[in-house]
Protein backbone atom coordinates (compact mmCIF):
# COMPACT_ATOMS: atom_id res chain seq x y z
CA UNK A 1 0.00 0.00 0.00
CA UNK A 2 2.80 2.34 1.35
CA UNK A 3 4.95 2.18 -2.78
CA UNK A 4 1.60 2.17 -4.57
CA UNK A 5 0.69 5.40 -2.36
CA UNK A 6 4.16 7.02 -3.06
CA UNK A 7 3.70 6.05 -7.14
CA UNK A 8 0.22 7.80 -7.17
CA UNK A 9 2.10 10.93 -5.37
CA UNK A 10 4.99 11.30 -7.55
CA UNK A 11 1.87 11.05 -10.78
CA UNK A 12 0.08 13.69 -9.37
CA UNK A 13 3.26 15.80 -8.44
CA UNK A 14 4.17 15.44 -12.28
CA UNK A 15 0.84 16.21 -13.50
CA UNK A 16 0.31 19.62 -10.68
CA UNK A 17 3.98 20.77 -12.59
CA UNK A 18 2.92 20.22 -16.20
CA UNK A 19 -0.95 21.41 -14.88
CA UNK A 20 1.02 24.96 -13.92
CA UNK A 21 3.05 25.17 -16.30
CA UNK A 22 0.40 25.25 -19.25
CA UNK A 23 -1.60 28.33 -17.71
CA UNK A 24 -0.49 31.72 -19.64
CA UNK A 25 0.72 34.65 -16.96
CA UNK A 26 -1.51 37.27 -15.98
CA UNK A 27 0.46 39.34 -19.10
CA UNK A 28 -0.42 36.97 -21.83
CA UNK A 29 -3.56 38.83 -22.88
CA UNK A 30 -2.19 42.11 -23.25
CA UNK A 31 0.02 40.74 -26.06
CA UNK A 32 -3.05 38.84 -27.81
CA UNK A 33 -4.69 42.50 -27.84
CA UNK A 34 -1.96 44.37 -30.00
CA UNK A 35 -1.77 42.35 -32.46
CA UNK A 36 -0.48 39.15 -31.02
CA UNK A 37 -1.43 35.09 -31.18
CA UNK A 38 -4.30 34.37 -29.13
CA UNK A 39 -4.58 30.86 -27.54
CA UNK A 40 -8.59 30.34 -28.57
CA UNK A 41 -7.83 26.31 -28.15
CA UNK A 42 -10.32 26.18 -25.73
CA UNK A 43 -12.62 29.22 -26.63
CA UNK A 44 -11.82 33.02 -25.15
CA UNK A 45 -11.67 31.88 -21.46
CA UNK A 46 -11.77 28.46 -21.52
CA UNK A 47 -8.26 27.27 -20.98
CA UNK A 48 -8.17 29.55 -17.82
CA UNK A 49 -10.42 27.96 -16.00
CA UNK A 50 -10.16 24.37 -16.91
CA UNK A 51 -6.43 24.02 -15.95
CA UNK A 52 -7.32 26.50 -12.84
CA UNK A 53 -9.92 24.00 -12.13
CA UNK A 54 -7.32 21.21 -12.50
CA UNK A 55 -4.84 22.57 -10.70
CA UNK A 56 -7.18 22.94 -7.75
CA UNK A 57 -7.98 19.26 -7.75
CA UNK A 58 -4.57 18.13 -7.91
CA UNK A 59 -3.21 20.57 -5.44
CA UNK A 60 -5.63 18.96 -3.00
CA UNK A 61 -4.95 15.46 -4.29
CA UNK A 62 -1.25 16.38 -3.48
CA UNK A 63 -2.02 17.44 0.05
CA UNK A 64 -4.06 14.82 0.70
CA UNK A 65 -0.97 11.77 -0.60
CA UNK A 66 1.36 14.17 1.53
CA UNK A 67 -0.53 13.78 4.75
CA UNK A 68 -1.07 10.56 4.45
CA UNK A 69 2.63 9.45 3.56
CA UNK A 70 3.35 11.55 6.59
CA UNK A 71 1.23 10.04 8.63
CA UNK A 72 2.18 6.31 7.32
CA UNK A 73 6.05 7.12 8.06
CA UNK A 74 5.18 8.00 11.42
CA UNK A 75 3.62 4.35 12.62
CA UNK A 76 6.43 2.50 10.65
CA UNK A 77 9.37 2.10 13.68
CA UNK A 78 12.93 2.29 12.26
CA UNK A 79 15.65 0.22 14.26
CA UNK A 80 19.26 1.41 14.51
CA UNK A 81 22.45 -0.61 14.70
CA UNK A 82 22.62 0.35 18.12
CA UNK A 83 19.03 -1.50 19.14
CA UNK A 84 20.44 -4.54 17.91
CA UNK A 85 24.18 -4.56 19.50
CA UNK A 86 24.86 -6.25 22.61
CA UNK A 87 25.15 -3.62 26.08
CA UNK A 88 29.01 -3.52 26.73
CA UNK A 89 29.94 -3.76 30.13
CA UNK A 90 30.56 -1.08 32.65
CA UNK A 91 33.22 -1.65 35.09
CA UNK A 92 34.23 0.78 37.59
CA UNK A 93 37.72 1.86 37.40
CA UNK A 94 40.07 -0.12 39.58
CA UNK A 95 40.45 1.58 43.27
CA UNK A 96 43.94 3.41 43.55
CA UNK A 97 45.93 1.75 46.18
CA UNK A 98 48.52 3.81 48.47
CA UNK A 99 51.73 3.29 47.84
CA UNK A 100 53.96 0.21 49.77
CA UNK A 101 56.24 1.19 52.47
CA UNK A 102 59.23 1.23 52.29
CA UNK A 103 61.09 -1.71 54.52
CA UNK A 104 62.41 0.16 57.94
CA UNK A 105 66.02 -0.89 58.49
CA UNK A 106 67.64 -0.23 61.36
Amino acid sequence: MNTALIVLHFTICFFLITFILLQAGKGADIGATFGGASQTVFGGRGPATFLSKLTTIFAVLFLVTSITLAHLSKKISIKSVFDSAPAAETTAPAPIEAPAKAPETK
